[in-house]
């Protein structure tokens, strides 16, 4: 079954979807990603000995307002009225890395998987910003959804995880 992109017209012209039809469900979306780092920017950040301050707040911070500015950002995601944010970090230093894990609801007529995995993604490039002069080739990767519930097309999980 070939599944048609929504964002194309007939002539292939992008534009913003229609959703002004649809049903208001309550919506959920949880995003994954990591970044990686050497083990002296780990050691810093769990003793609080980062100059700019507590990277992990601020990247919590960050993340959340992400998700709130994605239509901006985004160019064919609609303004949301999202009721929830939240980003969750953990350090793990047995990978020298800080785990991220975005998650948002909206009660609405369109999802908000593009505002979890923006949290996700903004609260990485915080925690990078804050210690790239410590270490400047500290990698961001494996930005994923992981799940989202809601909508006509119901609910997703990604397998494996």
């Amino acid at each position: 079954m070939k599944k048609n992109l929504s964002h194309l017209d007939q002539e292939g012209n992008a534009y913003m979807v229609d959703v002004g039809g649809k049903a208001e469900t309550e919506r959920v979306a949880t995003a994954k990603g990591e970044i990686y780092m050497n083990e002296e920017i780990i050691s810093r950040i769990l003793s609080a000995d980062i100059p700019k301050g507590d990277v992990l707040s601020v990247g919590r911070i960050a993340g959340i307002m992400g998700a709130k500015k994605t239509s901006e950002l985004i160019p064919m995601c609609h303004p949301m009225l999202i009721t929830s944010a939240k980003v969750d970090l953990s350090v793990n230093a047995e990978k020298n890395c800080i785990e991220a894990t975005g998650t948002v609801k909206t009660k609405g007529v369109t999802g908000v998987e593009m505002e979890a995995l923006t949290a996700v993604s903004v609260a990485l490039l915080a925690i990078y910003d804050m210690c790239k002069a410590i270490d400047k080739s500290m990698e961001i990767g494996r930005i994923r959804l992981m799940k989202k519930t809601g909508g006509k097309s119901g609910t997703y999980e990604r397998e494996g995880e």
